[in-house]
């Protein structure tokens, strides 16, 4: 896939409030958040977005700088690589620094980039490299410590004739033109303590140390300019202005060294950081840790805000989607479901294509809030589970009760003498065909809970099934069967199901005769619409088909792998030793399938062959960690929770409709450049679609599994059908209803 196609089909919905670094230049701002980078136009107003989408790695960033002379945007990475945009919007990968075998990956973040003649110099944490912006080539590595050994360099400047370069415990300078930099030796000390930044600013060198001063250097003597109350953070300089960031505070000088301005608290903004701060035309402009960049007038603690519309926080961990809204939770847990250290996040909401983010402030305390449930028959009641405090409901996106010991049958589990209240672990949750709200709770003997649609809470005693529950703590996802039936994953307990009905308890576990899961270790189960398990482990995936008789005696309970062929005809187990983190079932009961380090898997409907793949290589997924996805069953729209920010693609299958007033076929008409398929919708469940030619062929036939089906525009697949129009012939299973389409196909 191309950029092109990237944003024909995805969406990036990353948060751009922690900016990292800034940068301006022919009066734009670039602003680098943690993963993607907006850029801000100080004439209009103009806020743009450069992502995963526009070909950016989605790695995390530490540094940006933008060129004037070549209208390119140098972004640098904690992992050193290094992205040029170039002026005609191509992002050019330098991997010189990454893939350097002889420098270890922890010495290989980008620091600072500083531009001389046409070359970048590149501050990291080995020492100094140098890329040519003419001929777009990757030059010499110097490595300036004692004897040539690597050391940080936090930044660099050009004066006079001379590069300097800030280490943390020293200044070094050598001759900018000498052709052999790369010689250790050629490079000498010129002044004894350590900086964190330095640059030019009219005719001297300054710095800024790890002493909260500002130095202006002169024949390797040094003047203090300023001191600051609080530890610095950055230096920067434009042509007119030298900025200096301290944690929370920035303070301007003009040439004359007089200071002009400083902010260190602005009005209706509390309890930020900065990483990086610049002024501009009288006004400042601050790099944020939660606001994105604030604007501040010369003068003035008032700012207006810089930031494209995005959720609170880049960190997703937990999703769910109805149809035109989506709810995102960033709780967080570890791999044994343990959540602290405790955070304390808010939750965003993504309706109408626009953000609504509740804050902290109004979640009664709830911390460490690790999965989200919207209520599918009145979508403006959301129910949120918090891993410390209890179950969160909101009504209209404002929370309304915390469910806890104080208000509820739930009790407190976790109880240590260090923490003698304890804690209410509440993870996964679904609703049933009544209303009710099953949840589940680790670390209590309680662990299966319901709320009635009354607002009551009954628990359901575990013991049966797990002879210790309070030793359980990794109840987890859950989903309901055709029959009422609630299966819930564990950490240590395997796949357990609970029948409503007879209130009997049962659980499938490795070896065979006993479940035949590949690990006990569940971390996912979905029931898709043939009523089957799809069982998500720590080591590979399983189906159990025998949902409906599960609890009959005797009743063979053994989850089956997907079997397939790979290329070499070679028979092999779908997902084999995949950690899976979550799965998900689209209208057409195809299945989504997320892992914990290979990206996402779309298979077909029993498994047998593998429909889409998507990883950090192939498609705009910031990472290859997959921690939940949801659909949106009226657009198709599949959201991936990321462990570096959130993506949207552009699905094509539906949940079924109730009739076929709304059958169409698009794209039409399908023109000659057009190589993807049509795709069908508005169907009923298992609707009949008949594709024929205007004589009446017969080119297409298939029954529809949701609202939606693909067509490839062949004659079953043998030949790519001929111009002209096609008829779309669709019938309701029970043949109660027919509605016709057309479709024109132009080659």
């Amino acid at each position: 896939m191309n950029a092109q196609t990237f944003e024909n089909q995805w969406a990036a919905l990353f948060s751009f409030s922690n900016v990292v670094d800034l940068a301006e230049g022919n009066d734009k701002l670039y602003a680098a958040s943690e993963n993607a980078v907006f850029t801000y136009d100080l004439i209009t107003s103009e806020i743009n977005t450069i992502t995963t989408i526009q070909g950016l790695s989605g790695e995390l960033i530490s540094s940006i700088y933008y060129s004037e002379g070549f209208n390119i945007t140098a972004i640098g990475y904690q992992n050193g690589l290094i992205e040029l945009v170039l002026d005609d919007g191509t992002v050019l990968k330098v991997i010189d620094i990454l893939d350097k075998p002889t420098i270890p990956p922890n010495r290989k973040r980008i620091n600072h980039f500083n531009e001389f003649n046409g070359n970048l110099y590149i501050s990291t944490d080995f020492g100094i490299s140098v890329y040519d912006l003419t001929s777009l080539e990757f030059g010499d590595s110097y490595f300036i410590g004692d004897l040539g050994t690597q050391t940080r360099i936090n930044q660099t400047a050009v004066l006079d004739g001379y590069i300097f370069a800030a280490m943390g415990n020293k200044i070094k300078r050598a001759d900018v033109n000498n052709p052999n930099l790369i010689n250790f030796e050629e490079w000498f000390d010129y002044y004894p303590s350590g900086m964190i930044g330095i640059q030019s600013f009219g005719d001297f060198l300054y710095g800024i140390d790890f002493n909260s001063r500002l130095l202006q250097f002169e024949d390797g003597n040094a003047t203090i300019i300023a001191n600051f109350s609080e530890p610095n953070k950055n230096i920067y300089t434009s042509e007119n202005y030298l900025t200096v960031t301290s944690e929370t505070s920035s303070t301007v000088f003009d040439l004359s060294l007089d200071q002009v301005a400083s902010v260190n608290s602005v009005m209706d903004y509390e309890e930020y950081g900065l990483s990086n701060s610049l002024a501009y035309n009288n006004n400042i402009y601050l790099a944020t840790d939660q606001y994105g960049v604030l604007e501040v007038p010369f003068g003035n603690n008032q700012a207006e805000q810089i930031l494209p519309d995005g959720p609170i926080l880049n960190k997703p961990f937990a999703i769910d989607a109805t149809p035109g809204q989506l709810w995102v939770v960033f709780g967080e847990v570890t791999l044994t479901f343990n959540p602290f250290p405790l955070n304390e996040r808010g939750m965003s909401q993504f309706i109408n294509n626009k953000w609504v983010n509740v804050p902290y402030e109004e979640l009664f305390g709830a911390k460490s809030i690790s999965y989200v449930k919207i209520d599918p028959n009145n979508p403006s009641e959301v129910y949120a589970g918090s891993m410390n405090d209890g179950l969160l409901k909101l009504v209209d996106s404002i929370p309304t009760i915390l469910f806890d010991e104080t208000n509820s049958a739930l009790e407190p589990g976790f109880v240590t003498s260090n923490n003698p209240g304890g804690s209410i672990r509440i993870f996964g949750s679904e609703f049933d065909n009544s209303g009710n709200l099953w949840f589940v709770q680790s670390g209590v003997e309680n662990g299966l809970n319901k709320l009635s649609a009354s607002g009551q809470i009954q628990g359901y005693d575990l013991t049966s099934v797990i002879p210790d529950p309070p030793s359980e703590v990794g109840l987890n996802k859950l989903d309901i069967t055709r029959e009422g039936f609630v299966f819930f994953a564990s950490l240590n307990n395997g796949l357990i199901g609970y029948n409503p009905t007879t209130g009997a308890f049962k659980k499938i576990m490795e070896d065979f005769g006993n479940g035949n899961l590949p690990d006990k270790n569940v971390r996912a189960v979905t029931i898709d619409n043939r009523n089957q398990a799809w069982i998500g482990t720590l080591r590979g995936l399983r189906v159990l088909f025998n949902v409906g008789g599960f609890f009959q005696e005797n009743a063979n309970v053994d989850a089956q792998p997907i079997i397939i062929l790979d290329d070499d005809g070679v028979p092999q187990e779908l997902l084999f030793e995949q950690s899976i983190t979550d799965i998900e079932v689209d209208g057409a009961n195809n299945k989504w399938i997320a892992t914990a380090t290979s990206g996402v898997f779309y298979v077909s409907s029993n498994g047998q062959e593998t429909l889409l793949r998507f990883n950090k290589d192939n498609s705009p997924l910031p990472s290859n960690n997959v921690q939940d996805i949801a659909i949106d069953p009226q657009s198709g729209v599949v959201y991936f929770a990321t462990a570096n920010g959130l993506m949207a693609f552009n699905g094509t299958t539906t949940a079924p409709n109730e009739s076929l007033e709304a059958l169409r076929a698009f794209p039409n008409p399908v023109r000659p450049n057009f190589n993807g398929s049509v795709t069908i919708d508005g169907l009923t469940a298992r609707a009949n679609v008949k594709i024929t030619d205007v004589n009446g062929n017969l080119v297409y036939e298939q029954v529809s599994e949701g609202g939606s089906l693909q067509w490839d525009t062949t004659a079953f697949g043998r030949y790519k059908v001929s111009s002209g129009v096609y008829f779309i012939l669709a019938t309701t299973d029970d043949a109660m209803e027919t509605k016709v389409a057309k479709v024109m196909i132009v080659r």
